[in-house]
């Protein structure tokens, strides 16, 4: 199983850390180590990062970021190795980078004296990015692909959990996954409805609009980090979403004619 068929494959600017996350899980292949301890394992990744963004210990902090996002690929990695795709699996990734994403801005900001309200901006813009792409990337992989089809274009009923996976825990984890993600996909539905009906999504606008992906936001976020500018991160963040609207843009305009 393949999250994309080979002729649907792009350049993911926010999937660099693919690779090493492929050498992790064939090391974990034969391991009783599960996608979910893995899952949890990007979980501390983070969660050391933001120890070292409060420390002011910035190269160790961006290090850890650019490691969650390399093992944040590899639970998905070894899930699919294992042929055992999983709706607990999809619905936990998604809700500790909710959980990460407000936790290193927050931690940024501590450091950094900013508003609450600019914190929220922040944390707001970063999520409505990486809901944009992720929009995107789910049609492709299920209307257009064959790939591994776990991530719905639309969550809005109770996925049938998949064997060997419990049904309350599914139904549990959806209803925390709506909580947190759901006006952001809704958001994004009512901006490009119709993109959901797409035949055809060049790779070069995939390519695009993975400057969006949450890898390479974070990797973003290290590199400004590096440069002991950790001030301007949370502006960044903010002025970063404007790009959208000309994304959104050539999707209406200029795809429906490819």
């Amino acid at each position: 199983m393949s999250k994309l068929s080979s002729e649907n494959k792009f350049l993911d600017l926010s999937d660099y850390g693919r690779p090493l996350a492929k050498v992790i899980a064939k090391a974990l292949l034969n391991t009783p180590a599960t996608p979910i301890f893995v899952t949890f394992c990007f979980l501390i990744s983070g969660l050391i990062a933001v120890y070292f963004i409060l420390n002011t210990q910035f190269i160790l902090a961006a290090l850890f970021l650019v490691l969650k996002s390399i093992i944040d690929a590899a639970d998905g990695e070894l899930a699919r190795l294992r042929n055992k795709p999983s709706y607990i699996g999809r619905y936990l990734d998604s809700v500790f980078d909710f959980l990460l994403n407000f936790i290193i801005l927050y931690s940024i900001s501590l450091i950094n004296h900013e508003s609450f309200l600019v914190i929220l901006i922040a944390f707001f813009s970063m999520q409505f990015q990486g809901t944009i792409y992720n929009y995107y990337y789910t049609i492709l992989r299920n209307n257009l692909s064959g790939g591994d089809t776990t991530s719905r274009i639309e969550e809005n009923s109770f996925p049938r959990a998949l064997h060997g996976e419990n049904q309350k825990m599914v139904n549990f984890l959806f209803i925390i996954y709506l909580t947190f993600y759901g006006f952001f996909d809704r958001l994004v539905l009512l901006i490009d409805q119709n993109a959901k009906n797409c035949t055809k999504i060049p790779n070069w606008f995939m390519t695009l609009t993975s400057i969006y992906g949450l890898g390479f936001q974070l990797l973003i976020i290290g590199i400004i980090l590096t440069l002991n500018l950790s001030n301007y991160i949370l502006f960044f963040i903010i002025i970063y979403s404007f790009p959208i609207i000309p994304i959104v843009l050539i999707r209406k305009v200029i795809l429906p004619k490819i």
